[in-house]
């Protein structure tokens, strides 16, 4: 089933994928730097804005204060095991 319109060159494309007419090809360098790429596309950090309550701040700080690491460190961690998790 499809959701979505594929123009001209789109579908021939799809088309000559299908036909097998593309070859996968080794480089050794060229994959390195792909994957590089790839890695620091994932690994690049954003600043995220968020209001929360000064009651909810105060009682990350002091678990953060008593794990012995900045708040931010703290929720981000939160964050991410939350986003993470299934």
């Amino acid at each position: 089933m499809q959701y979505y319109e594929l123009d001209k060159e789109e579908q021939e494309l799809l088309d000559s994928v299908d036909n097998d007419e593309w070859k996968s090809v080794f480089n050794k360098d060229e994959k390195k730097r792909l994957a590089a790429y790839a890695a620091s596309s994932l690994n690049r950090k954003r600043n995220v804005n968020i209001r929360l309550s000064e009651r909810d701040l105060q009682k990350l700080k002091a678990k953060a204060a008593e794990k012995g690491i900045p708040y931010q460190t703290l929720l981000a961690s939160v964050l991410h095991q939350y986003s993470s998790s299934k």
